[in-house]
């Protein structure tokens, strides 16, 4: 008897097959003597829509609400189902006596193949994959080390759980919306306290009011010592004549020094990455997407195998991992990281390691190398960037910690305090990684402002090298140079993609209910969304014209403010979430029957749709352009996608959108900007936002004596999206049961 592997991709399939000896292929399956090894592509089955249950649902009526089908029901993507026939073929061959789920581990991976197996009526034996990276070694230890099916069985019901708790609340939620409104209006659990979050920080930042404060500033020596006030506890003032007749009192007299303080301190190394860390360093760093990052981690996962799984929440590692540090070493070291990795490979790793818990880790380890060798010259520019970001961490948390003297003076002219601090290196350590680089700024406040007292960055050296003078306890020094300091204070900063998904992660700032174990509850949860779903929720936002993007920096839209005056208050809380995970986390671990959770998420939903038809209030479209759709005659919308600006039909029925504008890489002559290509045919033409413009004919003309020119499948893109509809991806949790809202 042969054993049937379901992996979740078609490229892991592969990898897999090649392992356990597989190299026939019979249609979308690869055999071998003992093994047959399939492939989903992502999701081949996913949640009934309403009108699966009832063609009248297919019309959005008010009436028909709410939409509560007694037993929740899947059925086959009609994109992919001639793959799922394949794997239904397989599962029924009399050859095979065991299946083993090789999807990937985690929640939604189990799900994936769960639904596949249920709806073709699998009664075969189930035996488990769980494997964090896809290298011919980590897959031979797998199937060394099969675990029983039945133990992920509360992982799954967790899962579908979820799927159908969303399903209930954001088709029931969105139809009422939409209906009541008439307008593409939609809502979610997750999606909608993310978008509060970014409204209510647009708020904050048009309610601030900057206020200027002063500082003094003492510079002798090749040092710069600021004041600081008799109290101790600021570093300026907000009353400008106060300090200027300092300044007139001070200038002239000697600066004595009172105090010099010299202390070693460590800067151990950062932890390891997770998902939302290598999301937020790579959109800071790179301006990439979270989806962006996700989907170039995943290819270094599946395609190349250099990198561990990437859906992970952890930032450590297990200890039974040490013994394999040695061998990711070797495989990483190659290139510019040979003489990092060089000294490393002469230690032992075993023992007690501080980026090693158990404890710390649930499904998956933090992302790594792997064993498998690198060729950095297959990966594109992209790629590396992605790749150097994880490969670094790696190697800086095998490194010592960063060791430097701290020099802290205190120095007085006349009765007024100044105070200096200046630091030398004595070790390096894992800095020595970086090269230059500041990656150490781990943990990224977003809302980080200068305070009234100015101290960040106002003292030092006078030539920012981090040293000082050599000052002496008792020393008097003349000829001091006085200079009043001027700022303001900031407001919060607006969200990028980075700070986004830090406040996703963390969003007890924007709770009301600061009750210690809510608070407490977010934590564990992991916030809004998950790792392996944030990435998903914000090119929603996007898609749904909610956001859009000025630079680098997230923007609501009218749209996304009408919405949220018009959505259940309970809906735009991040309270909701951490109440959903905290229950869907006990159906996880057998405490929690789901037949119970998905009871109360029915009357859930049934007290939103209520309080959607007790609300008054009116949305308006104040976007409308005087351009018709050509498909039903009404009047288009304006709106501003991630990348280009488009004409979307208002009608939700219509769905017709054409591209106006794209944002492209062919840069402007005059600013190196990056130009937008507009028109079509002939009249195809680049415009930047400085005011050139220049035939698409012409620029391919100029750029070609240049020797260069824009790249072909840009413009081809470009001119394919004239003609289609935007597609949202095939086959994403839930895209399909979720495309009509």
């Amino acid at each position: 008897m042969k054993t049937l592997v379901i992996a979740e991709k078609p490229s892991v399939g592969r990898d897999i097959a090649r392992v356990l000896g597989c190299p026939d292929k019979r249609g979308g399956a690869l055999e071998g003597k003992n093994y047959i090894v399939t492939w989903a592509l992502g999701h081949l089955v996913t949640l009934m829509d309403p009108e699966d249950y009832n063609k009248k649902y297919k019309e959005w009526r008010a009436q028909d609400l709410p939409i509560m089908p007694k037993q929740m029901k899947t059925k086959v993507i009609p994109q992919t189902a001639r793959q799922y026939q394949e794997v239904r073929a397989a599962l029924n061959r009399r050859d095979v006596g065991q299946v083993v789920i090789a999807t990937d581990a985690g929640r939604e991976g189990e799900l994936v193949a769960r639904w596949i197996l249920e709806m073709a009526g699998n009664e075969k034996p189930l035996k488990r994959l769980w494997i964090s990276s896809v290298t011919d070694k980590a897959i031979r230890d797998g199937f060394a080390h099969l675990q029983d099916a039945k133990r992920y069985e509360p992982l799954y019901h967790a899962a579908a759980s979820r799927a159908e708790a969303d399903w209930l609340v954001g088709i029931n939620a969105t139809r009422a919306l939409t209906c009541k409104y008439n307008a593409q209006l939609s809502c979610g659990r997750v999606q909608t306290p993310t978008l509060a979050m970014i409204v209510r920080r647009e708020e904050e930042i048009q309610k601030f009011q900057p206020k200027s404060y002063y500082g003094l500033q003492a510079k002798t020596g090749g040092a710069v010592l600021a004041w600081r006030s008799k109290a101790g506890s600021s570093m300026s003032s907000f009353d400008k004549a106060y300090m200027e007749g300092l300044i007139t009192t001070l200038r002239g007299k000697p600066l004595r020094i009172e105090e010099v303080r010299k202390k070693e301190k460590a800067v151990p190394p950062p932890q390891l990455y997770d998902l939302t860390e290598v999301q937020r360093e790579a959109n800071r760093r790179f301006g990439f997407a979270a989806k962006k990052t996700l989907d170039i981690l995943q290819r270094l996962y599946e395609n190349y195998k250099v990198l561990t799984y990437p859906r992970t929440d952890s930032r450590y590692l297990t200890s039974d991992m040490t013994g394999t540090i040695q061998e990711r070493l070797q495989a990483c070291g190659a290139g510019p990281y040979r003489a990092l990795a060089a000294p490393l490979l002469k230690k032992a790793w075993g023992g007690k390691q501080p980026f090693v818990s158990d404890a710390k880790v649930s499904d998956h380890h933090a992302i790594i190398p792997t064993e498998q060798y690198v060729r950095l010259a297959d990966m594109s520019g992209d790629e590396r960037k992605v790749y150097d970001l994880v490969v670094r961490r790696f190697l800086a948390v095998l490194y010592p910690p960063c060791r430097y003297e701290e020099t802290a003076v205190t120095a007085k002219i006349a009765q007024e305090s100044f105070v200096g601090k200046g630091s030398r290196i004595l070790q390096e350590g894992w800095k020595a990684v970086y090269a230059g680089m500041q990656p150490w700024e781990e943990e990224y406040d977003e809302a980080e402002e200068d305070g009234a007292d100015g101290s960040r960055g106002a003292y030092g050296n006078a030539d920012g090298s981090g040293g000082f003078p050599d000052f002496r306890e008792g020393q008097t020094i003349e000829g001091v140079c006085l200079r009043l300091t001027e700022g303001k204070t900031k407001p919060p900063a607006r969200f990028t993609e980075a700070s986004l998904l830090s406040a996703m992660e963390n969003p007890v700032k924007f709770m009301d209910n600061r009750d210690r174990q809510m608070v407490k509850t977010m934590g564990e949860t992991g916030g809004l969304g998950t790792v392996a779903t944030r990435a998903d929720i914000i090119e929603k936002l996007f898609s749904n014209f909610l956001l859009e993007k000025k630079g680098n920096e997230i923007y609501s839209t009218s749209k996304a403010r009408q919405l949220l005056r018009l959505v259940p208050e309970d809906l735009k809380k991040p309270e909701l979430t951490a109440q959903w995970e905290q229950k869907l986390g006990k159906i996880a671990k057998g405490e929690l029957p789901a037949g119970d959770f998905l009871g109360e998420i029915r009357g859930y939903t049934r007290e939103l749709l209520e309080e959607i038809q007790q609300e008054e209030g009116s949305f308006r479209h104040d976007n409308l352009t005087s351009k018709k759709c050509p498909v039903c005659g009404k009047h288009l919308l304006a709106v501003n996608g991630k990348q280009a600006k488009l004409l979307v039909c208002q009608d939700r029925n219509c769905g017709y959108r054409e591209t106006v504008s794209r944002l492209t890489n062919a840069r402007c002559p005059n600013c190196r900007k990056k130009m937008e290509l507009t028109g079509k045919g002939e009249k195809a033409a680049f415009v930047c936002s400085c005011g050139y413009k220049e035939r698409l004919s012409k620029f391919e003309e100029r750029r070609q004596k240049e020797g260069a020119g824009i790249k072909k499948k840009d413009v081809q893109r470009y001119l394919r999206r004239q003609q289609e509809e935007a597609q949202e991806p095939l086959n994403t949790a839930f895209a399909d049961a979720l495309k009509k809202l």
